[in-house]
């Protein structure tokens, strides 16, 4: 009888000593904010690489329109002389 009580404690100290040395809830919690703040600046990071691509697409299209209404003038004027 007494080894069935000695594995007892042994076995009831053992899971007590397992879940003490688990994280916290405030471990845990900001474990967790991290991860959210990493992805929110993933995010951020590509919302702004989308951003700078529109703008230069953008850009690149109003250039391209200035280069073809100067090309057209340019035409426009050789005709008339």
């Amino acid at each position: 009888m007494k080894i069935k009580h000695y594995l007892s404690f042994v076995a009831v100290s053992a899971l007590m000593i397992f879940v003490a040395c688990g994280p916290s809830a405030e471990e845990k919690a900001a474990k967790e904010k991290a991860a959210q703040d990493s992805m929110d600046a993933a995010m951020a990071t590509e919302m702004e690489k989308e951003a700078e691509a529109a703008a230069e697409m953008h850009d690149s299209l109003s250039t391209a329109g200035k280069d073809t209404a100067a090309a057209e003038a340019a035409g426009h004027a050789e005709e008339h002389h």
